[in-house]
């Protein structure tokens, strides 16, 4: 038997194993789908429904006007409190923020004064409290200059500033959080799908069986990486199209085929750094924690969830030699941007590299493994 066919029959066991795994099968299926859209709608970063309650001490057309500039989705419909309301609201936890406007204030305005309104806000709300501090500030100054020029008292400005948002013109934090979400669990469910492979042959005995056959090494670890490999493949492609399409509407600009040719060569090094650590274990629950030490950097540092740009230079450069920086950056300039194969072919040959050194030091400490038991 040639050793193509030897690699494709240990890869349909391998197939077949997780197939009467259900755990695995499971946490394969929760995780690109429920994972994958709670992930994106629970994460998302825009102010949604924030309450405010507004005290106005001005009673003018003015402070009218400002508060009714707030309203859904991004607020919720401000609340007309008195001042001895203020502290108890956000001490229970009832609004998010308070806006207290001062007395004669749009008769200061008019008379060119610098009138302040006090913005209350419950910081313990950490993200909607600094999103939601920014568009306060911006609103009430859009509705200041409004009035003014309605008034006479100020004249338009020489130059009007457009802003055109790209790829995501609605600034929502979904589209983002999706995609992302699924190449964070490409990552995280290849390296412990193949991690448990080894295991569990070594659990069961069964490597043992394998090693007396007339079969290498390296046909084993290939049939364990593109069996396991093929399953988070058609995962994500499925995850694509029915959660992240489907469920969350979220339009892909690029070409998937594409994106999925780049998925295959980062599962080609997820995959055997997931077989290199199971070579340094000896249990499922040690390979847990190996690969949390590992995942973590994985994702925080590849840019899929901050700017590799507000990174220190050197963390930016060390992640140079993590799969997960070039999976991300190809998939974000495919997925969001419509990019081809002439953008994106610098990442895919950084995933051939890389791919390519940790499948040979993974083989090697198999070898090594197999040797010694």
């Amino acid at each position: 038997m040639s050793d193509f066919w030897k690699i494709w029959r240990l890869g349909v066991k391998e197939l077949r194993s997780l197939w009467h795994d259900p755990v695995l099968l499971g946490l394969v299926t929760v995780t690109f789908s429920l994972m994958v859209y709670t992930a994106a709608k629970a994460a998302s970063q825009e102010l949604r429904n924030a309450p405010i309650a507004v005290v106005d001490h001005d009673r003018s057309q003015l402070s009218e006007r400002i508060i009714t500039s707030f309203y859904p989705p991004r607020f919720k419909t401000p609340a007309r409190i008195p001042s001895a309301e203020l502290d108890p609201g956000l001490d229970s936890g009832l609004y998010t923020f308070v806006l207290d406007i001062p007395p004669d204030f749009e008769r200061d305005v008019l008379e060119g004064k610098y009138p302040e309104i006090q913005v209350n806000i419950d910081a313990t709300q950490m993200t909607q409290a600094y999103i939601g501090a920014g568009y306060i500030q911006r609103i009430v100054q859009g509705e200041l200059e409004k009035f003014l020029r309605q008034s006479g008292k100020a004249k338009e400005p020489p130059i009007k500033l457009v802003t055109r948002v790209m790829f995501n013109p609605n600034l929502d934090g979904v589209w983002f959080g999706g995609v992302m979400e699924v190449l964070n669990q490409v990552t995280l469910i290849s390296i412990i799908l193949t991690g448990a492979a080894l295991i569990r042959e070594r659990e069961h005995g069964t490597l043992e069986h394998l090693m007396v056959m007339p079969l290498s090494p390296f046909q084993i670890m290939t049939a364990k990486v593109w069996a396991n490999g093929l399953v988070i493949l058609v995962a994500a492609a499925l995850s694509l199209r029915i959660v992240v399409q489907g469920w969350l509407g979220v339009p892909i600009a690029g070409s998937v085929a594409l994106f999925l040719l780049g998925t295959v060569l980062h599962l080609f090094s997820t995959t055997s750094i997931g077989i290199l650590l199971a070579t340094m274990v000896r249990s499922m629950p040690q390979l847990a924690l190996l690969v949390i030490l590992v995942v973590l950097p994985f994702q925080l540092l590849s840019g899929s969830i901050t700017p590799r740009e507000s990174m220190p230079e050197v963390v930016r450069t060390l992640m140079l030699a993590a799969p997960t920086t070039h999976f991300v950056s190809l998939a974000q300039s495919i997925l969001y941007r419509g990019a081809g194969l002439d953008v994106v072919w610098p990442q895919f040959c950084a995933l051939v590299a890389i791919g390519s050194v940790a499948f040979a030091g993974a083989l090697a400490r198999f070898r090594r493994s197999v040797s010694l038991a």
